[in-house]
């Protein structure tokens, strides 16, 4: 099988954002949705729950979650007890409800930057305050943790770490022993870590993702895993996420939520969840191998037409982080190309201040639009 994006002709058709938040003239490189068609085990599970007229509200039903745990073993040998987990609407309750759970109001809570932006407005909604410790980059080792200013933030009295991972824009894997050390840290300061893990089962054939709860004693004391199918099958309309824990403590911890926050689950959502993590792999692999392909393109066509512009390919996710500094076009350079280029691409400073002059360029389209909107920016030069 072979995952192949699909005809702008029916993308356009589509009613998620982004084929609604431009003109057609515009072509969307910009929020993390895929082009490509529907894994059919999910698109079957669905149709059968409408044949069925099963539309109801969700019931007590653990199957979701025993299909991620099989997929979290056979993916990343990672042992995942269904019982120790939760469903509900999506990544950003799991992420606001375990820091509820962790801090009071006011407490501090770490981010790396640059980094997702609703990362900025999460911790506000539980109660907290951002407390930004930039990622270290350098030419030689690329990006990493700064695990001596996570300790300076946890020594001053942060009380959690909204941890991004893989990292969102850079495709960022984060090592196992970087995640161990962490998680001493979060056991040192008796902070907690909630792992954003969405991206997770888009990691690329060239990397090894690592659960941070399977690091380390300490690592499952301390921390709350967010994980979902909405990445990775392009699933986010059908809001369906999980809690994950993995020692009696944390485990407590998100028992004691009220009811409603699993409730709230899209039955229809853990419908398809359950598919994507049984049935989906086969799509999957097909659609990394084609993720795959478009990131050495882009690496090509940036060489060839746009040698200024600095890019470092991910190991994760379809989504490249491209340092336009280079052109002199200023600190949002995605508004002169939305203006002049008609491609939509993020503004490199939503992700906090780092940010400034570089983009984020989502390339899970089909090779002739990642061409064209390449050639597009070219043509402003």
């Amino acid at each position: 099988m072979t995952v192949e994006a699909s005809p702008l002709s029916q993308l356009r058709m589509r009613t998620s954002e982004k084929w609604r938040a431009y003109p057609d003239d515009v072509l969307p490189l910009f929020v993390a949705e895929m082009d490509y068609p529907l894994a059919e085990p999910i698109a079957d599970a669905l149709h059968a729950a409408v044949a069925r007229s099963d539309t109801g509200y969700i019931g007590p039903d653990d199957r979701a979650k025993r299909a991620f745990a099989g997929f979290a073993s056979s993916s990343w040998g990672w042992t995942v007890e269904p019982e120790r987990t939760l469903t509900t609407a999506d990544v950003s309750v799991v992420i606001v409800e375990s820091l509820r759970l962790a801090i009071e109001p006011g407490d501090r809570v770490i981010i790396t930057p640059p980094v997702y932006p609703p990362f900025y407005e999460f911790i506000p909604e539980a109660g907290g305050v951002v407390e930004e410790v930039p990622l270290l980059s350098s030419e030689t080792d690329g990006w990493s943790l700064d695990l001596d200013g996570i300790e300076r933030a946890f020594a001053g009295g942060a009380r959690a770490f909204l941890l991004c991972n893989p990292h969102n824009p850079l495709g960022l894997v984060h090592s196992a022993e970087q995640l161990a050390a962490v998680a001493t840290l979060a056991a040192r300061y008796d902070a907690t870590v909630v792992s954003d893990e969405v991206h997770a089962p888009l990691t690329h054939t060239d990397a090894t993702f690592t659960p941070f709860l399977s690091v380390s004693a300490d690592a499952r004391r301390h921390g709350i895993a967010a994980h979902a199918a909405s990445k990775a099958w392009n699933l986010a309309g059908l809001k369906c996420a999980l809690f994950v824990t993995a020692d009696d403590r944390m485990t407590d911890r998100i028992r004691s939520l009220p009811v409603e926050v699993e409730v709230r689950t899209s039955h229809f959502g853990r419908i398809a969840t359950e598919a994507a993590y049984r049935d989906g792999r086969d799509w999957l692999v097909d659609a990394l191998a084609a993720i795959q392909a478009n990131r050495a393109l882009l690496g090509t066509l940036l060489a060839d037409q746009l040698p200024d512009v600095r890019y470092r390919e991910p190991h994760a996710s379809y989504l490249s982080w491209l340092d336009l500094r280079g052109l002199g076009w200023g600190d949002d350079p995605s508004a002169r190309i939305l203006s002049e280029a008609k491609v939509a691409l993020n503004p490199g400073t939503d992700f906090g201040a780092q940010g400034a002059g570089f983009v984020r360029l989502n390339f899970a389209c089909s090779a002739e639009v990642l061409t064209e909107a390449i050639a597009r920016i070219h043509r402003m030069r």
